[in-house]
């Protein structure tokens, strides 16, 4: 099977759907759990992981809405693409802009965010393009 033949079911699209929603929680529970800890260790401020980390529990509300839904709605779906690249854009952008002076560990952190998000969101809107090619009934 060739990468261009590759279609996301709505099945996986569930389950990528579910696997944002779990990462996110994971992601935004461990942010506000320990954000002194984090800060310390990453070289991020405390700010940003609490508030960034109230802002994941957003999309996890999403996805999670959206994974137990029989449809999918296509506008929530194409709202979660466009938030998960903003998400990439701003983890890749944090690492390296100079604004902030993460520690290896913070860069680490931060480009292995992005790395996750971008394959979800790549994987989302694989579904999204499925979604649009089927009539809306």
């Amino acid at each position: 099977m060739s990468a261009l033949s590759f279609t996301v079911t709505p099945i996986l699209l569930r389950k990528v759907l579910w696997a944002d929603a779990l990462s996110g929680a994971a992601t935004g529970a461990l942010q506000l759990a320990v954000p002194g800890v984090l800060a310390a260790w990453l070289g991020l401020p405390v700010a940003l992981l609490i508030s960034s980390g109230l802002v994941i529990f957003a999309f996890v509300a999403l996805a999670g809405y959206m994974a137990t839904r029989a449809d999918v709605s296509r506008t929530l779906l194409t709202l979660l693409v466009v938030g998960n690249w903003a998400w990439v854009v701003g983890c890749v952008a944090l690492a390296f802009s100079g604004t902030l002076t993460p520690t290896a560990w913070g860069v680490g952190y931060l480009l292995v965010q992005a790395a996750v998000v971008a394959v979800l969101a790549e994987l989302q809107w694989m579904g999204l393009r499925q979604l649009r090619a089927q009539p809306a009934w």
